[in-house]
């Protein structure tokens, strides 16, 4: 199996929406950013998938110095093998895949967040810094551009986070901030035991408008004259915008349930997106 077909394999495997939109790219954008999702998946499943977070940090310690490889020309895993030759390409940062890997680290270090700055702070780690790499791949004339993929990047991972509520508590963490919790007055012991209330659902609503909110300044910021090359991104956004009105319309019920669409429903809003361009 080549570098590519195994960044291919755990994009299709992991189920992402984020496939959808990969579909409409060129060739070698398709394999940059295939590759780019590819390092995201294996890095946080680093985190994950290892019950021992001493461990976790060895694999992550692993990643920064594979990531210090790839930019000396001596990659060693399929991932960063397949990412490589994008790099000079779309000017791809190291500093910004560091950071990616500072951000699951922080998935070690806590499972919960006092207010909004802080838990920003983790989402730019984790998905902010995604955001920009994309955009690079997609391609892009205008420097605002990087303004709103970082933005988008933040809505997406709001978005995950009010979907995933639920599955996060099993694991023990709880995303939401401790000081949002208390406004609403939903304990976290009403979270980790998955108490469906009147009080959550003003929680979860306050949320989702918060997230509208996030997309609707993201958009506001792509020039005119990126739209097209970023039409990825906006194909991703149509399709986590629609999760999010699912979630509200079934009431907010994230707790015991993971709202998801279709893979036919993904494909129909990405191509959608691309013909209105």
């Amino acid at each position: 199996m080549s570098p590519d077909e195994y960044c291919q394999q755990k994009t299709v495997q992991s189920g992402s929406s984020f496939y959808y939109s990969f579909l409409f790219l060129p060739p070698e954008r398709r394999r940059a950013i295939t590759a780019l999702y590819a390092f995201c998946r294996e890095v946080d499943d680093t985190v994950d998938e290892c019950s021992d977070p001493s461990v976790a940090r060895i694999k992550l310690a692993w990643w920064r110095n594979e990531i210090d490889k790839m930019y000396q020309g001596q990659p060693s895993h399929p991932v960063t093998q397949a990412l490589a030759p994008h790099v000079p390409v779309y000017q791809l940062q190291q500093q910004h895949l560091l950071a990616i890997v500072d951000g699951m680290e922080m998935d070690l270090d806590q499972s919960r967040y006092l207010d909004y700055p802080n838990l920003q702070r983790y989402c730019w780690h984790v998905a902010g810094v995604v955001g920009i790499l994309s955009a690079s791949i997609f391609g892009y004339s205008n420097p605002q551009t990087l303004q709103y993929a970082e933005k988008l990047g933040l809505a997406f991972q709001l978005t995950n986070i009010i979907r995933d509520v639920g599955e996060d508590a099993r694991k023990g963490r709880i995303y939401l901030p401790i000081n949002e919790l208390q406004q609403f007055q939903v304990t976290a012991a009403d979270i980790l035991n998955a108490r469906h209330s009147e009080r959550f659902e003003a929680l979860m609503a306050f949320q989702i408008e918060r997230a509208r909110k996030i997309y609707a300044e993201a958009y506001a910021l792509l020039p005119r004259e990126d739209r097209r090359a970023q039409r990825p991104g906006l194909m991703m956004a149509a399709i986590y915008g629609t999760v999010l009105e699912e979630i509200a319309a079934d009431g907010y019920h994230v707790l015991n349930r993971r709202i998801s669409l279709t893979p036919l429903r993904k494909l129909w809003l990405a191509w959608k997106t691309y013909i209105r361009g």
